[in-house]
């Protein structure tokens, strides 16, 4: 069973990895938004299953609802929203390195370091 990790715009569960890949669940709170970040070493897939939210990448906003796709490359600008109800996200990571530490954080809303 995967375990949950809480942070301030809500939480995230890694479910399942293999060599190169890693697949997330991740919900975003109404109203909160996750920080506005890059990642140097992995792109990432978001889907959205439930909710609804605004996805942001590169300045190209998108309006979010389930059924929602997006493709996030290695090194783009991107964050996620969540708008009048939570946001759920399944995010597939490809890379060689699938870590937290590959966040790079450019602005936050809860004074988390920015990088």
């Amino acid at each position: 069973m995967s375990t949950r990790v809480e942070r301030p715009w809500g939480w995230y569960e890694d479910l399942l990895s293999g060599p190169g890949y890693k697949l997330k669940r991740l919900l975003v709170r109404q109203g909160c938004r996750l920080s506005l970040q890059r990642h140097r070493h992995r792109s990432e897939n978001w889907t959205v299953v439930a909710g609804s939210g605004q996805l942001l990448c590169d300045g190209h906003a998108v309006d979010a609802k389930a059924g929602s796709t997006f493709h996030i490359p290695r090194g783009s600008i991107h964050r996620a929203v969540g708008g009048p109800g939570d946001l759920l996200i399944i995010e597939v990571q490809h890379g060689s390195t699938l870590e937290e530490s590959d966040i790079e954080r450019l602005e936050d809303d809860f004074g988390r370091v920015i990088n």
